[in-house]
C-alpha cells in the first residue's frame, strides 16, 4: 500500500536518474524533460557546478537559523540587489512563501505609514500565486478556493489587460497591485506593455506599491535575469523561487529600502528560509544565469523555438492554434484537447506541462542546445501526424 497522499494525479512511470536535458527510468527508457519540474531544474538535471556546490557547502553547515548571520545569505543578497530593483531581500523555501511575504510587506508598509486602512491588493484573473490559504486568495481561483472556507479578505480579483477596470477599483483602501508578467499556470499569457504602463501611472498616482510575482518567469526564464525588464518598469517587491535553487527548495522576496524597514524583527520570519545549503545552491546558480551571454543565448533559443513552432501552427491549425511567450517560458494553445497532444508527447519522449486555456507549457532547461530543440521540434511534429 503506498502511503504518500493522493492529491495528485501522478502518471505511473518512475525516475531514476536524469542528465542535462534528459530523465531516466529504471529499465532504461530516456524523456526529454521540457516540464523542468515545472521551472525548476534551470540548468537541467544533474549539473555538475549545482552538485559541487551543494557537496561543498554540506561538509561545512546545513543549518543554523536565522538567530545568527548567515554568510552566504549575504552573498546570495547582494548578487540579487545588484541586479534587480532591490535593495533587502527576504529568504525563504517556497514560492508561496515568497509571495506570502511580499503581500505581508506591502500592507506592514502602508501601517508603518500611518495608514493602516490600505489593505487591499488588486490581482489579476488567471494568475496563479501558491497553494496557502492567502495565495489561493489572492488568485482567486475558485476551483482551489471550493472547500478551504472563507477566503482570507483583501483582494480584489479583476480581468487582465484592462485599465478601466483597474482604474474604477483602485481606492483609498487598496495598498498594491500584484501582477505575474507571465502567467505560467494561467496559459503562459504575456501582460500587454500598454497595460503595465498605465498600470504604473496609477500606483504613482494613487500611491500603491507595485508587486511582481516572477516565482515562474524569474531568474534568465524570459531571456533576461527578471521578466519585470521587458517592460519599462521597477516594481517595489518581487517574488522568486523555482529556478533560483536549479531545483533546491528556495524562495526570496526582494524589497526596496522603505518596504523592507517595514519589516522591523518579530514581524515575519522562517525557520529554514537562507539556509546554506540552499543559498550555495542559489549563489551557483546566480552566477551561471546572470551572465550576459547566457541570458542572450537563452532570448536566442527562445526565439528560435518559437518561431519553429509557429511554422508547425501554421502547418496544422486543427492541431494547435497559437504560440505564446517569453524566452524559454512557452506556451502552445490546442486546437485539440491539450491532454491529447500532451498525452501523444508522452508517448513520444517528451514530457510537458498542462495550464489553463486548453494551453501546454513548455518550460525546458535553460541550456538547452539548438540540436535539442531541432530534435523537439521534429518530436513535435511526429506527434501532431500521429493524431492527425
Amino acid at each position: 500500500m503506498n502511503s504518500v497522499a493522493n492529491n495528485y494525479n501522478r502518471k505511473k512511470i518512475v525516475f531514476s536518474h536524469g542528465k542535462g536535458i534528459y530523465l531516466f527510468t529504471n529499465d532504461g527508457e530516456r524523456y526529454i524533460d521540457l516540464a523542468a519540474g515545472i521551472a525548476v531544474n534551470l540548468l537541467g538535471h544533474s549539473n555538475k557546478d549545482l552538485i559541487n556546490a551543494l557537496n561543498v557547502q554540506s561538509k561545512k553547515l546545513w543549518h543554523v537559523s536565522n538567530l545568527y548571520e548567515i554568510d552566504e545569505q549575504v552573498t546570495l543578497a547582494s548578487k540579487l540587489t545588484d541586479c534587480s530593483f532591490a535593495n533587502k531581500v527576504f529568504f525563504c523555501n517556497s514560492g508561496a512563501e515568497a509571495v506570502e511575504c511580499t503581500i505581508k510587506a506591502a500592507r506592514r508598509y502602508h501601517f508603518s505609514k500611518g495608514k493602516p486602512e490600505k489593505t487591499d491588493i488588486i490581482t489579476f484573473k488567471g494568475s496563479f500565486h501558491g497553494r496557502t490559504l492567502g495565495t489561493i486568495a489572492a488568485a482567486s481561483n475558485s476551483s482551489h478556493l471550493e472547500g478551504f472556507g472563507e477566503p482570507l479578505r483583501g483582494f480584489i480579483s479583476i480581468e487582465r489587460n484592462n485599465i478601466d477596470q483597474l482604474k474604477k477599483v483602485c481606492n483609498e483602501k487598496t495598498a498594491a497591485i500584484l501582477i505575474e508578467p507571465v502567467q505560467g499556470e494561467g496559459g503562459i499569457n504575456v501582460f500587454d506593455k500598454e497595460f503595465i504602463d498605465g498600470l504604473q501611472a496609477i500606483a504613482k498616482e494613487m500611491d500603491l506599491l507595485i508587486l511582481f510575482d516572477e516565482v515562474q518567469c524569474g531568474v534568465g526564464r524570459t531571456g533576461k535575469i527578471f521578466a519585470y525588464q521587458w517592460f519599462d518598469i521597477k516594481p517595489d517587491v518581487m517574488a522568486l523561487a523555482k529556478g533560483l535553487g536549479g531545483g533546491f527548495p528556495i524562495g526570496a522576496c526582494l524589497m526596496r529600502d522603505d518596504v523592507a524597514e517595514a519589516l522591523i524583527p518579530g514581524t515575519h520570519g522562517s525557520t529554514f528560509g537562507g539556509n546554506p545549503l540552499a543559498m550555495a545552491v542559489g549563489n551557483c546558480v546566480m552566477d551561471i544565469v546572470n551572465n550576459v551571454d547566457f541570458l542572450s543565448n537563452v532570448e536566442k533559443k527562445g526565439f528560435f523555438f518559437i518561431n519553429q513552432l509557429n511554422n508547425l501552427c501554421e502547418k496544422y491549425p486543427n492541431i494547435i492554434t497559437e504560440i505564446r511567450g517569453l524566452g524559454l517560458m512557452i506556451g502552445i494553445k490546442c486546437t485539440v484537447a491539450n491532454n491529447l497532444l500532451a498525452n501523444k508527447l508522452y508517448e513520444n519522449g517528451i514530457l510537458t506541462v498542462n495550464a489553463a486555456d486548453n494551453v501546454i507549457r513548455i518550460l525546458p532547461p535553460l541550456n538547452i542546445t539548438m540540436p535539442e530543440i531541432k530534435k523537439v521540434i521534429s518530436l513535435f511534429e511526429k506527434s501532431i501526424k500521429e493524431i492527425i
